[in-house]
């Protein structure tokens, strides 16, 4: 099991990245409200075909980065809570530890290394 200087450390961690997360999110945010009008159609007679096909495929760009944001975003929440509840660094699949190696690299995981490969080769 982690010590609690560990423990504090990675929780910290977890804190400063959903701080730049929610940055990130409010910035797709901001630009997607901006680039709306290029999508409208409000500019449709002075850009050429290629340019609204070009921002167009920026604004899908950007949509998917935000969502892939707001997925870390509830990871990150996700293993917050199971710090608080006592439940961090117990896979939530099969209920081993996750190995303290692991949460340093990835501090929200919440698979063991073992339940994550046999995810990913499904």
């Amino acid at each position: 099991m982690l010590d609690e200087k560990t423990l504090a450390r990675l929780k910290e961690a977890l804190g400063e990245e959903r701080d730049h997360v929610l940055v990130e999110i409010a910035e797709y945010e901001r630009e997607g409200q901006e680039s709306l009008s290029d999508v409208s159609g409000e500019n449709n007679y002075r850009d050429h075909m290629a340019d609204q096909g070009s921002a167009t495929f920026a604004r899908e760009l950007d949509m998917t980065l935000e969502d892939n944001a707001r997925e870390i975003l509830g990871a990150i929440d996700a293993a917050l809570a199971r710090m608080d509840a006592g439940g961090y660094g117990v896979c939530t699949r099969c209920g081993k530890e996750i190995q303290p190696e692991r949460l340093e690299a990835m501090p929200a995981a919440e698979l063991c290394i073992t339940c994550k490969e046999w995810e990913e080769s499904r």
